[in-house]
């Protein structure tokens, strides 16, 4: 694996500022975060960080997509997450990581020495309070990833994804202008991510192609036609929040 350290850029230009764990600090704390940060980038398919590996430092993804996972003693693994712009990687008040992360892109890293980091969580009020939005916002997608795998039809999954990455990437707009969007994942990888098989993937796409919710401009760029009709193929409860 090979990385690379970059210059720092200034927190002020930083393009995941508005959600970042450093979001809601000031001049001053940002500061104080500058003093302990580096930034590193991995290509696409570098290991970041093994499972079980001595965690040196916390991270906040600031371009490119990451996956998480587990290996099985049998050798099958399973995704469990993704990690987009803004996510946070590790927990300050453990040593060890706890899956295994690795580049899906070409993917840089905003890090913070872990010990450095969580002393400044006790003096910093609002990294501390960033950092409890991180944990809920983990814990209510761990939820919404219980109910994906088991309840929800291969339909459903492929929708309940393609709107997540909408989401993420904050490219959903109220004036129904087209913008091309990004699959983050290879469609072998969505099949291990969601539980279903590559066929199954292509087919619930393809699908919602001719029923023109969306349209393919390449095989991973895409256009949301119907935001509306996407939410509907979800099956969540509009209550939940349809994209506008």
């Amino acid at each position: 694996m090979q990385q690379s350290i970059l210059k720092n850029m200034a927190c002020a230009s930083c393009p995941i500022k508005h959600r970042a764990v450093c979001s809601r600090c000031d001049a001053d704390e940002l500061a104080l975060l500058e003093s302990i940060k580096t930034y590193k980038s991995f290509s696409a398919n570098d290991q970041i960080l093994w499972r079980g590996e001595e965690l040196h430092y916390v991270a906040s993804v600031v371009e490119g997509v990451a996956t998480l996972g587990k290996s099985l003693e049998d050798g099958r693994t399973q995704m469990v997450g993704l990690l987009l712009p803004s996510d946070f990687i590790g927990h300050p008040g453990r040593t060890h990581i706890e899956f295994d992360v690795v580049a899906a892109s070409d993917v840089t890293l905003c890090c913070f020495e872990r010990e450095p980091f969580r002393k400044l969580i006790n003096d910093v009020p609002h990294l501390a309070q960033r950092m409890v939005e991180i944990a809920l916002d983990e814990l209510d997608a761990a939820r919404d990833w219980m109910v994906l795998l088991g309840r929800k039809t291969a339909g459903e999954k492929i929708a309940t994804f393609i709107e997540m990455v909408t989401r993420r990437q904050h490219l959903d707009r109220a004036d129904g202008q087209q913008t091309d969007l990004v699959l983050p994942l290879l469609r072998s990888e969505i099949a291990n991510y969601l539980g279903l098989t590559l066929e199954t993937v292509s087919r619930q796409l393809t699908i919602l192609k001719s029923e023109s919710v969306l349209e393919f401009v390449d095989k991973r760029h895409f256009r949301i036609l119907d935001m509306a009709r996407l939410h509907d193929a979800t099956g969540d409860d509009a209550d939940g929040g349809i994209l506008a």
